[in-house]
């Protein structure tokens, strides 16, 4: 499914924004991303314990979230393709596939769940990503 078309679909605050987002990465576009974020949000990516989350707390806070930005995402191109979206309340659920290019070109992908929480403004209040760490890692060797 295309993102257009999933922002498309429906109304939903929490599925535009999970579709927004995903756009926002993909266009390297970190202002726009960032505008999102509710000033105490929370991202987990992936959720648990990771080389990019050593407590498993994730990172709250605009500026943490403008760190992980910078720090994870901005180095490389990163793409998705989203296979199902299922909106529900303030949340959307995203199942699909990531791929990732590293500043030396090598690629490495995996499966995903993206868990998108929105407040009544449609401000993200989290994202928790559900991915193996080793299996994209294991990519990238």
């Amino acid at each position: 499914m295309s993102l257009a078309y999933l922002a498309q679909k429906s109304a939903h605050p929490a599925r535009q924004a999970a579709m927004q987002s995903i756009e926002a990465v993909q266009n390297k576009d970190r202002a726009g991303w960032l505008g999102m974020w509710h000033p105490d949000g929370l991202i987990q990516d992936p959720v648990g314990v990771s080389p990019l989350d050593e407590t498993g707390e994730g990172h709250r806070g605009i500026e943490a979230i403008t760190a992980f930005y910078d720090n994870v995402i901005a180095p490389g191109d990163v793409r998705f393709h989203i296979r199902e979206s299922f909106a529900c309340g303030n949340e959307c659920a995203n199942v699909g596939t990531i791929t990732t290019r590293s500043a030396d070109g090598s690629v490495a992908r995996c499966e995903l769940v993206m868990l998108y929480c929105v407040d009544d403004a449609g401000k993200v209040l989290s994202l928790r990503a559900f991915w193996e760490f080793d299996e994209l890692m294991a990519g990238y060797f």
